[in-house]
């Protein structure tokens, strides 16, 4: 089975000590774990509007990106930097908050809308809808009214405990994604994801 050919992961979130431990930054959460488990370190480069870092896992290069652009304008930096490595939609992974999904689930899905995520919606806009997404749940407060204090504060230690885990398990996963393909990787996500 084909493995999927990541050449960028992107991490969404915003920039900023007050951000870092909101809920709306399990995105950057996701690309400074596999920084750390990789040996990447990110720099600032403002000709891609975001920090950068190359890992390599099981032989792939790859290349992490936190936009610091503020999440609704996510989509300048990810086309800033694929257009300068030549790099297809279809070869970019970008992990994102979910509020439609439970805390401490992940999904994997390719294509689609935005679900009503902004980074998601500017992402599209730059580049089309044919990027990978991975969906990191962080629940949903119950009121939609409530979204944005919601996703821009910290999760109460349990729940943080249960993103952050979930974040692991998606790290865990990666290497069977870019070997074996997004069947493989998906199967071992939600069966795992089902059980939270």
């Amino acid at each position: 089975m084909a493995g999927l050919p990541l050449r960028i992961i992107v991490g969404l979130g915003n920039p900023g000590p007050e951000h870092q431990s909101t809920r709306h930054n399990a995105g950057f959460w996701f690309v400074d774990l596999l920084a750390r488990r990789h040996g990447g370190d990110f720099r600032d480069y403002r000709k891609y509007s975001g920090e950068t870092a190359r890992i390599a896992i099981d032989g792939h290069d790859i290349i992490l990106l936190k936009p610091t652009t503020y999440m609704n304008r996510s989509g300048l930096s990810v086309r800033q930097l694929s257009e300068f490595y030549k790099i297809a939609p279809e070869d970019i992974l970008v992990a994102y908050d979910e509020l439609d999904l439970p805390v401490g689930t992940v999904r994997l899905k390719h294509g689609g809308g935005s679900g009503g995520h902004n980074g998601v919606r500017d992402t599209i806009t730059h580049v089309g809808e044919k990027f990978w997404r991975l969906r990191l749940g962080v629940g949903h407060p119950g009121n939609k009214a409530d979204v944005i204090d919601y996703v821009l504060t910290r999760a109460p230690r349990p729940e943080e405990d249960l993103i952050l885990e979930a974040i692991s398990t998606a790290a865990d996963v990666l290497p069977l994604l870019l070997e074996q393909g997004a069947e493989r990787a998906m199967t071992r996500l939600h069966s795992r994801a089902g059980k939270t």
